[in-house]
């Protein structure tokens, strides 16, 4: 990157017009050239979906921004190997989303999921939440991720691992400071809310009220209940490891 600035990707789940990604894109183009490619609509929890059995079109709405019609995966996808193909990114940054994702959220969230993505194209990237309280700081969460950032282009990444950034709703001087963590345990309670409509037909609301599971002093939701900012690597090698000579001592028959 020398006699260059980096080139930096920015997508989300919340759509194109999203307060948090503008916030994001401001911070970043202090210490990069920034390039938005983000859905044209909301598309959270939408996990690690790639659009295969339908044409996505690419709509530049404003210089260097672009909507997509698909998902947040397809947004960094095609951000990759279309909108910057011939000048490749050197980081890519999801977020800011307007709630965190601790704990099992990651295996939903779009926002993370977009990391993941660039990830898997070999792409340093991130994802990056605020925990949404009451007063909204996305300005704090936009300095911890050009903070993040600016690491990551000094240093590098770790092969195959991505970070999870969930960023306390304070004021940026209240921050306790950063933490490194894992991954919690939390989960919804009450997941299907079964109602009726006017006309006697019922249907079903997916959702709930937030319930943890056993606390970890060195998890992402204990590092933002004590006012820190959580930065947990995540990999892409999904196997569990621990269980395997457990596995391979079972009856196995051809």
């Amino acid at each position: 990157m020398k006699n260059r600035q980096p080139r930096i990707l920015v997508a989300n789940d919340d759509g194109i017009q999203a307060f948090g990604l503008h916030v994001l894109a401001e911070h970043l183009a202090e210490i990069g050239e920034v390039t938005v490619v983000a859905p044209d609509r909301e598309q959270s929890a939408s996990s690690h979906s790639l659009t295969l059995r339908n044409p996505l079109r690419i709509d530049e709405i404003a210089p260097r921004r672009f909507a997509v019609d698909g998902t947040p995966t397809d947004c960094v996808n095609l951000g990759v190997n279309v909108v910057l193909r011939d000048t490749p990114p050197d980081l890519v940054i999801s977020g800011i989303n307007p709630g965190g994702n601790l704990g099992d959220d990651v295996t939903y969230s779009g926002t993370v999921a977009a990391a993941f993505e660039g990830t898997l194209l070999g792409i340093p990237s991130l994802a990056v939440s605020l925990v949404i309280d009451r007063e909204h700081h996305f300005e704090t969460a936009g300095r911890v991720a050009r903070q993040v950032a600016e690491r990551i282009l000094a240093h590098g990444m770790p092969p195959d691992t991505l970070f999870n950034v969930n960023v306390p709703d304070l004021p940026s001087g209240e921050l306790a400071g950063f933490r490194v963590t894992v991954q919690g345990k939390r989960g919804y309670s009450d997941a299907v809310v079964e109602n009726t409509d006017p006309r006697g037909r019922k249907y079903y609301w997916i959702g709930g009220d937030i319930v943890d599971g056993e606390p970890r002093p060195d998890s992402d939701m204990q590092a933002v209940r004590e006012g820190f900012v959580s930065l947990t690597p995540l990999h892409l090698d999904l196997t569990n490891y621990r269980v395997m000579d457990e596995v391979k001592g079972w009856p196995w028959t051809p």
